[in-house]
């Protein structure tokens, strides 16, 4: 009897669609898995770069202006035509300064100055930009929604574009931190159709479905790698429990630098 059950349960294991379905499976899982892991590290990415260009953006231009006045100051003092083109190429560098209507625009209204423009013009604290990070409950619910509605899990073009409708209103209240949102949503997937028990699939489908995912894996390898290795992804790899702090550090080098520029063009000019 036992040898009976082995050959029935070898015969099942040896059918070519039954293997195809486990591994087309297992690779959607797989897929799916690895697109969370992207889309969480490209908001990260997204949401850093945003900050690191409000927090430290003035700094860079300040330092920039910096170099050019110390080159144009060298120039002046010595006439040599090398300083003179290291000069003009370090004002080439330097962002135009903008006219008085670009430069208060979004600063100002009918009443005056904005409190933060005020602040800027006297030297005062300006108001931190506002980090933009998804919450762990937000990241719990944009995995779930992620792994229940995703599109690669649709059995027909209809419910295809039904998915890829939704998992995109899922990936804009994700990449805004909107934890209420996320919530709203998963109750309305929840509560909509069900859609139907996978059926099985001849062998040539499952063949070139196994080959997309594989494509398709290979295409988001190669997003993750250029995340990871842009700068603003090599900055979060070196802190990426606490990046705020990293930005911190950054800020201090930068301030330090400009203090350092100030000093050197001081002693030309004087």
């Amino acid at each position: 009897m036992g040898g009976s059950d082995g050959k029935t349960d070898g015969t099942e294991d040896a059918r070519p669609e039954a293997r195809l379905e486990r591994a087309v499976r297992a690779a959607e899982q797989a897929l799916i898995e690895f697109e969370i892991a992207v889309e969480t590290f490209r908001v990260e990415v997204e949401n850093f770069s945003r900050l690191h260009h409000q927090k430290l953006g003035p700094m860079y231009t300040r330092l920039d202006e910096l170099e050019a006045q110390i080159a144009e100051a060298r120039a002046a003092r010595t006439g040599d035509p090398e300083d003179i083109r290291a000069a003009q190429e370090a004002r080439a560098r330097v962002m135009p300064m903008p006219g008085v209507e670009e430069l208060f625009h979004g600063w100002m209204d009918s009443d005056g100055l904005f409190p933060e423009a005020a602040a800027m013009l006297t030297d005062q604290p300006v108001r931190p930009p506002e980090r933009v990070r998804p919450s762990e409950e937000a990241r719990k619910l944009y995995r779930e929604l992620a792994r229940k509605a995703h599109p690669d899990l649709a059995q027909d073009e209809t419910e295809r574009k039904r998915r890829d409708e939704f998992i995109t209103r899922v990936n804009a209240a994700y990449g805004r931190g909107d934890e209420a949102l996320l919530r709203e949503l998963s109750a309305e997937w929840d509560a909509g159709p069900v859609p139907e028990e996978r059926r099985p699939s001849p062998s040539e489908e499952l063949y070139a479905r196994l080959e997309w995912l594989a494509q398709r894996k290979e295409m988001l390898t190669l997003v993750a790698r250029e995340l990871e290795e842009g700068a603003i992804g090599g900055m979060l790899r070196l802190a990426p429990d606490d990046p705020d702090r990293l930005l911190d550090e950054i800020a201090e080098q930068l301030l330090a630098q400009v203090a350092q520029r100030e000093a050197e063009l001081a002693g030309l000019l004087g």
